[in-house]
């Protein structure tokens, strides 16, 4: 049996249609991958293509790898010749060869967002412009758009012509430009904009690879922006062999320059194009798929398709409405915690999505007190980390020194009793002759008034020269650790603050990232391997086989998949956004419903939707109703039952949420007159009036009578939380703990309920954590 053989209609289809332009609106765990690989193999077992003839095009490193493994299986001898890359990696290889065809030179620098600020930030304190009031994230953001939609500085400027704001936005954009330029440096929207611009530019340049790539396959297509459009329409143009396999009910990332309307209007500019439809899913059970196409149905800018799997059955989707979110994260907490004790369930099988960054405290908090292993995904890159971008810092001004953010970094890392004068003198005489700061380092005898000073900064030029004369000898994780043993770096993460050890260890992971790089890329260069680095997204350092309990973001999940999924915060003016919801635009709140449908089909098995009647937000306590996403989802879909086997408050308010919903959709009259204005049934409770109640400073605020409105509220289990009547310890004292040993206290934030205390560990390092859970004893 051939292995096309293995492939249902559609997907077989969509692998044999070779030739021409193709749309596969490829639905959620609809098999898109296993389609491009076989595909990939087609081309080459069945229809004699040359390997390194066929560009395949994600998004995520990921993603590649995934892709490439699948590649190697099917394919075998040759498959190595296939372009399998993310859009920036293939873009920075291609740059690698020809950016001096336009002012570049090869060996350029790569920033990424911190690079980018500091860079932004030197541009405001240029054009005199007040920090408090112009924020280096509003004009990055500004350029970026600017960049994704190919504007260039001088379009930008002519459009901005009269408006005083955009005016500015222009002058910050050609001097972060310029900056760029003069340090020899990219950032990420670069990467794209320079290839298109070299291709526009270089017609040669772009006959030899629309040579090279005749067959050209593009994952993700529902995410790419303007900029990706025109690279893939520009090495697609001579044999429009295309293939774009994407998910328009999918497409969340808007507020990254992703434009829609590439996947929506693809037989626009591809006339003659084929569309075929993946809608059979081979993750989720029909009850999940069943909600999902219920939710996704309501959104009117997309292609119709409806999912649907040989899995029928399983367990509907539960709804849980909290009294608040201290509820909701307890109830997650709780249950993942009993499913491993009494289900054997690995933790790794669970994931809890929630809308913003910010839900994710309550969450960890709570699964530290039930002692869950979690993650959080989005957090601090390791790439970010300050001793990571140090020791980059001079990996680039090894490789380079044309990196003045690099140089200006680590000048006085260790500290080498450098000032701002001093690097202000520097680096005027550096703007001056055109040149970079570690150029001007090397001349520093020119430079006037450094007095003492200028012995300091030969000493640094003396340790980079030798350093640079080590590299040619030396593999990549041998020049870090010279690094690290001739700078004292060690010693000056000990001294730098408390975290000196955890930051040691995330040095020492550098270095075998660095062995790992070196196995697997044969005589690697100190440039590719700080361009792998910088290409590195959030999502590509999740590993698989950490047992753990993902937190994440909605937009972080997407491309995963999980047996068990929790989705919290489902609450209209959380999820869907406030800004969403009041929108003059329907486009905000059909994104905002995409969302909530990729986070619906990562579950496989299990969903678990919950929500919480009251939340606090920045500070204010809201009442916000039920998601209109919950609602939309038809009540014999939703599941009623027990949380803990017995009817619980939280039950019981979901199964009065589910009566509701059935006499709406039977007319009930009651229910019909509960509508909202936008002819949404509003399913809030009365609203509970708690007694307001003002702490005395002589005396530990205790909370009375919490028992008895939890039960009027519809808390689950009625558990009553009091806060200790006095502290034992305070800020500064030595605690001990039965999980996490001993520690110092460093802050305590009273709280409604209970003091948060917050303690930095020996061992375990710095925990936040309720004082009636965590028991902590005074030394």
């Amino acid at each position: 049996m051939s292995i096309y053989d293995t492939l249902n209609k559609e997907q077989k289809e969509a692998v044999l249609r070779t030739d021409g332009p193709v749309l596969l609106l490829a639905g959620a765990g609809s098999g898109k991958t296993r389609v491009l690989t076989h595909r990939i193999a087609y081309l080459i077992d069945e229809m004699g293509v040359k390997p390194w003839n066929i560009l395949a095009i994600t998004f995520t490193n990921k993603a590649a790898g995934e892709m490439r493994d699948r590649v190697d299986r099917l394919v075998g001898f040759g498959a190595d010749q296939v372009w399998v890359s993310t859009f920036h990696s293939s873009c920075v290889r291609i740059l690698r060869r020809y950016i001096d065809r336009i002012g570049y030179d090869n060996g350029f620098t790569i920033y990424d967002a911190d690079d980018q600020k500091t860079v932004m930030k030197a541009v405001i304190r240029r054009l005199n412009l007040d920090p408090k009031i112009y924020k280096e994230r509003n004009f990055l953001s500004a350029v970026s758009s600017a960049k994704d939609e190919l504007i260039s500085v001088s379009e930008f400027e002519r459009r901005a012509a009269g408006d005083y704001n955009r005016s500015l936005q222009a002058r910050a954009y050609r001097e972060y430009q310029e900056t760029l330029r003069a340090n020899n440096a990219l950032d990420f929207d670069d990467i794209i904009v320079k290839t298109v611009e070299l291709f526009r530019n270089c017609p040669e340049v772009l006959d030899s690879y629309q040579e090279r790539f005749q067959y050209i396959m593009v994952d993700e297509y529902q995410d790419t922006n303007t900029a990706q459009f025109e690279l893939v329409r520009l090495l697609a143009e001579k044999y429009r062999n295309l293939c774009v396999v994407g998910d328009d009910d999918q497409s969340i990332y808007k507020f990254r320059g992703a434009n829609i309307r590439n996947i929506l209007d693809f037989e626009k500019y591809f006339p003659e194009a084929a569309v075929i439809r993946l809608e059979q899913n081979y993750r989720s059970t029909q009850a999940i798929l069943d909600a999902a196409n219920a939710v996704i149905r309501n959104n009117t800018g997309r292609k119709e398709k409806t999912l649907w799997t040989g899995r029928m059955g399983g367990e509907k989707v539960r709804f849980r409405q909290f009294d608040s979110a201290y509820e909701e994260a307890e109830y997650i907490a709780e249950e993942i915690a009993r499913k491993a004790v009494k289900k054997g369930m690995e933790y790794r099988d669970c994931a809890v999505l929630f809308r913003t960054n910010a839900q994710a405290r309550l969450l960890e908090e709570r699964m530290i007190m039930e002692g869950v292993p979690y993650n959080v995904v989005g957090g601090t890159n390791f790439y970010s980390r300050l001793e990571i971008k140090d020791i980059l810092a001079y990996l680039k001004t090894v490789d380079s020194g044309r990196d003045d953010v690099a140089v200006r970094r680590i000048i006085n890392v260790p500290r080498r009793g450098i000032g701002n004068a001093t690097l202000e003198k520097a680096e005027e005489f550096a703007r001056l002759r055109g040149i970079g700061l570690y150029s001007a380092f090397e001349r520093v005898d020119e430079i006037e008034g450094l007095g003492r000073a200028a012995a300091k900064i030969r000493s640094f030029v003396e340790l980079i020269r030798k350093f640079r004369e080590a590299r040619s000898r030396m593999t990549v994780a041998e020049l870090i650790q010279l690094i690290i043993e001739q700078i004292g770096y060690e010693a000056y993460l000990q001294d730098y603050d408390d975290d000196g050890e955890d930051r040691i260890a995330n040095v020492d992971e550098l270095i075998t990232k660095a062995v790992n790089y070196a196995k697997t890329h044969e005589e690697a260069t100190l440039q590719e391997f700080l361009e792998e680095v910088a290409l590195v997204a959030d999502i590509d350092n999740v590993n698989d086989n950490d047992n753990r309990v993902l937190l994440m973001t909605l937009h972080s999940a997407k491309g995963l998949e999980f047996p068990c999924v929790y989705l919290a915060g489902l609450e209209d003016g959380l999820f869907p956004g406030y800004m969403a919801v009041n929108s003059d635009s329907i486009e905000d709140l059909e994104e905002e419903r995409r969302l909530a449908y990729v986070g619906i089909t990562r579950a496989k098995d299990e969903l678990i939707l919950t929500s919480a009647r009251t939340r606090m937000i920045r500070g204010e306590t809201q009442y916000n109703p039920v998601s209109r996403f919950v609602r939309e989802i038809p009540p014999e879909l939703l599941e009623s039952g027990s949380a803990f086997g017995r009817k619980t408050a939280d039950s019981r308010a979901a199964s009065a949420f589910t009566d509701r919903r059935r006499d709406v959709s039977q007319g009930d009259s009651g229910a019909r007159a509960a509508r909202g204005s936008d002819g949404v049934a509003d399913y809030r409770p009365k609203a509970i009036v708690r007694p307001k109640v003002t702490p005395r400073a002589d005396k530990p605020f205790i909370a009375k009578g919490i028992g008895s409105l939890n039960q009027l509220a519809g808390i689950s289990r009625g558990a009553v939380y009091k806060a200790p009547e006095a502290l034992t310890y305070s800020v500064g004292d030595r605690v001990s703990h039965m999980k996490y040993g001993e520690g110092k206290v460093i802050k305590i934030d009273r709280e409604e309920r209970d003091y948060k205390v917050t303690v930095n560990f020996d061992k375990a390092g710095q925990k936040i954590m309720y004082a009636s859970f965590a028991k902590l004893k005074r030394l």
